[in-house]
């Protein structure tokens, strides 16, 4: 089919996935048929099967071809898709709702390069369909088998197993299962906030958590958040000026830039808890690809004034929607409590089938090929932003997230505008600011922004709007 350079600077994978997008842009793979295996195409180039996947995930996230389970990879239908007429749209352009709208509709040719999830292709295989026929056949009662409100009991000691091998000592009956991350959020705000409340953010933080808590009518406070952890010097200023209720922190992988926290930092943190009286809303919701083995609040704290959260709906399945929360007796019941006043239970089905994958350990496995993908995906999108002129000065711990700032003199407004226009979803950094203050940031998806579209898009751009900016400071100089 092709050959490749052993001699070039471009890496394999760069080299196989441009051969064969000049292949399909040519028609001489027409829409429709099917490529070689990847391991076919890996014995016939001499190159690992992983250098395949890695080309293949970045054409699948392009929109070129198609991964079709077991029966392989095939070219795209090109032709473009019909628009949705009764399509709606949930907020203006580059407001935080209409972001996470974009990321969900998953739009034909988009390139999702700032979306908070994981391609398809990651994750088609992660639940088969024998999984869900073996999840039914645990309950007697198949689809009509009901929940209880705080979860199947076999599925909240699996979680709390999970959570014991994370270091947090857990047991079942502190466990409560929720439709996810989002959803545990705002039970967390149903029960423990009231209009009015002091909240504590981190800044940059969840811009979707920013306006569930305005939303309710609550104060927000926001705290820096650096490389180590958040900000202590102006946590513990908030604490005296603001008496907060409630403090909501990701610990590990800190969405949107994919940051740490130290064991030093969290253990202050605990401190200012104690001695202010609010309590912690840890959101672990990323936690799942990190690739080592971090502290977590909950651990350090035994869950004493500590709300610990995490979804699989990352890391596993969009379409389960199952997440779960831990904490201590007396909070857990006010969370219930919400829980049946606003959706009753989660799905028997949704519990039975994570159940399954947990009982089977294809989730340890599962998420072991994830962090393999991921870090592979981190260094050629680290690689190809930083020569396109994005700046990385941190680039964190792990995961899904790469922090960059654009140029100075780069407008990151009309760049994320135009970039949509070149249906590329970018999300900029005033997006995560809880005051929509102007920032320079991007939040870039790993797994995305390693295809090579993205850097040719933002190559050109980059260099003509710093450099524009410096021509006219050597103009004005002149005058």
């Amino acid at each position: 089919m092709f050959s490749l350079d052993r001699d070039s600077p471009l890496a394999l994978a760069d080299q196989i996935e441009a051969h064969l997008r000049a292949l399909i842009g040519s028609a001489q793979l027409p829409p429709g048929v099917r490529l070689q295996s990847i391991r076919q195409l890996a014995s016939q180039l001499g190159v690992s099967p992983n250098t395949v996947v890695t080309a293949y995930d970045r054409l699948v996230a392009a929109g070129l071809i198609d991964s079709r389970g077991t029966a392989g990879f095939f070219v795209s239908d090109t032709a473009p898709a019909l628009p949705d007429a009764a399509a709606l749209e949930a907020g203006e352009e580059q407001e935080p709702v209409w972001l996470a709208q974009q990321a969900n509709d998953q739009r034909a040719g988009m390139l999702l390069a700032s979306s908070g999830a994981l391609p398809p292709n990651w994750l088609n295989e992660a639940i088969p369909a024998t999984v869900v026929q073996r999840a039914l056949g645990r309950h007697e009662a198949g689809m009509a088998a009901r929940c209880p409100p705080q979860g199947l009991p076999e599925l909240r000691e699996r979680i709390a197993m999970l959570m014991r091998g994370q270091g947090v000592a857990v047991e079942a009956g502190r466990l409560l299962t929720t439709w996810g991350g989002t959803h545990a959020i705002d039970l967390i705000c149903r029960a423990f906030l009231q209009p009015g409340d002091a909240v504590l953010v981190e800044d940059p933080g969840y811009f979707l958590m920013f306006g569930r808590l305005r939303q309710a009518g609550l104060r927000l406070v926001p705290v820096a958040r650096r490389p180590d952890g958040i900000d202590l010097d102006q946590l513990e200023a908030a604490c005296r000026e603001h008496r907060p209720k409630l403090l909501f922190i990701q610990s590990v992988l800190h969405n949107p830039t994919g940051w740490g926290s130290t064991a030093a930092n969290l253990h202050r943190v605990l401190m200012l808890a104690h001695q202010h009286g609010f309590l912690i809303a840890e959101d672990d919701t990323q936690g799942h690809f990190h690739p080592g083995h971090p502290t977590r609040l909950a651990q350090l704290s035994g869950l004493e004034r500590v709300i610990y959260c995490s979804s699989f709906c990352k890391a596993l399945s969009p379409a389960l929607r199952m997440g779960y929360i831990a904490a201590e007796p007396p909070l857990l019941k006010a969370l219930l409590r919400e829980k049946i006043y606003s959706v009753l239970t989660t799905g028997a089905l949704n519990e039975l089938v994570l159940l399954e994958l947990l009982a089977a350990g294809r989730w340890r496995k599962h998420i072991d090929r994830l962090q393999q993908k991921l870090g592979a995906a981190r260094t050629a999108a680290a690689r190809q932003l930083r020569q396109a002129g994005v700046l990385l000065d941190h680039p964190g711990e792990g995961g899904l997230f790469l922090w960059g700032a654009v140029p100075s003199g780069v407008d990151v407004d009309e760049l994320v505008k135009d970039a949509f226009r070149n249906s590329i979803l970018l999300v900029r950094g005033a997006t995560f600011m809880a005051d929509a203050r102007p920032d320079p940031h991007i939040r870039f998806n790993a797994a995305f922004s390693q295809h090579t579209r993205l850097a040719e898009y933002l190559a050109p751009r980059l260099a003509a709007l710093s450099g524009m900016k410096g021509a006219l400071a050597r103009a004005a100089a002149a005058r």
